[in-house]
């Protein structure tokens, strides 16, 4: 439980923690276009996540979003890696043409490798821009920049408020859960349950004792909010003020024109790579016939 630190927010001085939230929302946005951009070559779409990668290690470390967080939150992916590969090796697809070896009469594709190594390399870039936007942003701030993004919606009566305020405390509850979690498994450990070792009847009876008492503390907590919130005069369909009021600074400038130019060039790739042939381009540049 320790591992995984998204949702937590944490107070530091830096020129990420300043940015207005909304801007962050946005820029957020833009980054998830930027990965979800499909290439026609794989080695394009490496080239150009690992590139996107790479600024969102430049943003973390602005941010001071330690590296060796991330790292541990990327620990518990190992199975999901694992299954993706059986399954694209054992369930090839027809497109598949780059052979690496073969077993017998069966083939072994590396285009098997690339599938399961560019699913684990979007997982990594959306974790890296959901754990900068979550350690550097207030709750409170996140849910009025998703209200801000949602005002239009208000037209159509859509619940903007509400909405935004479930998701940031949904967001808000995520390191309360996993330090909830953590403390019952101590409890129960202490009590003789054991959660590492056993056969698989007794760590599914192991789970279950963790399940059971960890449900009822989350409604318990969610009721104490539900009365604290009404003992308050929380009224989400009234008109709301804020003491703080969300502004765009000229940090807020540079940051989202440094994301656009970032968003602007991938999507600049991506419209060329689908009118011409990257491997044409090659050819008609240095005049050489490459093959990918």
């Amino acid at each position: 439980m320790n591992d995984i630190t998204f949702g937590r927010y944490i107070a530091r001085e830096t020129p990420i923690h300043h940015l207005d939230a909304r801007n962050k929302l946005l820029m957020m946005i833009l980054f998830f276009v930027s990965i979800f951009l499909q290439f026609n070559l794989w080695t394009t779409n490496l080239i150009i996540g690992g590139i996107i990668l790479l600024f969102l290690f430049v943003f973390m470390l602005i941010a001071k979003v330690s590296l060796k967080d991330l790292f541990k939150s990327l620990k518990g992916m190992w199975f999901l890696v694992l299954f993706l590969l059986i399954i694209y090796i054992f369930l090839p697809n027809s497109t598949y043409t780059h052979v690496a070896f073969s077993i017998g009469s069966y083939n072994i594709y590396w285009d098997s490798f690339y599938q399961c190594g560019y699913i684990l390399l979007r997982l990594v870039m959306m974790l890296c821009i959901t754990m900068i936007l979550t350690s550097t942003t207030k709750p409170m701030d996140l849910t009025r920049g998703l209200e801000w993004g949602m005002t239009p919606l208000k037209v159509v009566r859509f619940p903007a408020h509400e909405i935004a305020m479930t998701i940031s405390i949904a967001l808000r509850f995520i390191p309360t859960i996993l330090e909830e979690t953590k403390r019952i498994m101590k409890a129960q450990e202490s009590r003789g349950v054991d959660f590492s070792h056993g056969s698989l009847k007794n760590k599914f009876r192991a789970i279950i004792s963790l399940i059971i008492p960890l449900f009822v503390s989350a409604i318990e907590r969610s009721e104490e909010l539900a009365n604290a919130m009404e003992a308050r005069g929380y009224d989400p369909r009234s008109k709301r003020t804020h003491f703080q009021k969300l502004q765009f600074h000229f940090i807020d400038i540079i940051g989202l024109f440094i994301v656009l130019v970032i968003f602007g060039a991938v999507l600049t790739l991506f419209i060329i790579d689908h009118n011409f042939e990257v491997v044409d381009i090659i050819n008609v540049i240095f005049g050489v016939e490459v093959g990918i």
